[in-house]
């Protein structure tokens, strides 16, 4: 697994995310996640609420893209990985007591995103490079 740098969570805390999937025939579908956030180094985590598209696309094909970037500095990166639902565990519970706190409507499930590959979303010749 890929390790988040400072500069990595600087994004995801200040910046909107948008999530990739794709459905059972290779559709892509990409929408924000306002819940998106830093589990630990190697991890993401979403609150999932409604139970639409991204959330059926996970269960056919669990390969995720979540990019984030600062539009004023043209910089950011696109991490790649595993989702991995979770619903009546711990990491669910303490989904719904962020989305309690937050005003936000109360989760179907806690998705967490390993983070296997890294990739820089920068204007100019890096972007699309992996992080190294």
């Amino acid at each position: 697994m890929k390790k988040l740098t400072s500069d990595m969570k600087e994004l995801l805390q200040t910046q909107l995310s948008f999530l990739a999937t794709t459905d059972g025939h290779n559709h892509p579908q990409v929408g924000p996640k306002g819940t998106m956030r830093i589990l630990d180094d190697t991890h993401l985590l979403y609150d999932e609420h409604t139970g639409k598209q991204a959330w059926e696309n996970i269960h056919v094909n669990p390969q995720v893209a979540v990019a984030v970037v600062n539009h004023d500095v043209f910089k950011g990166y696109r991490f790649e990985g595993k989702a991995i639902i979770h619903q009546d565990d711990q990491i669910f519970a303490d989904a719904q007591e962020f989305a309690a706190g937050h005003h936000v409507p109360q989760p179907i499930a806690a998705v967490v995103i390993e983070i296997e590959e890294i990739f820089y979303l920068d204007a100019g010749k890096t972007a699309g490079d992996p992080v190294q």
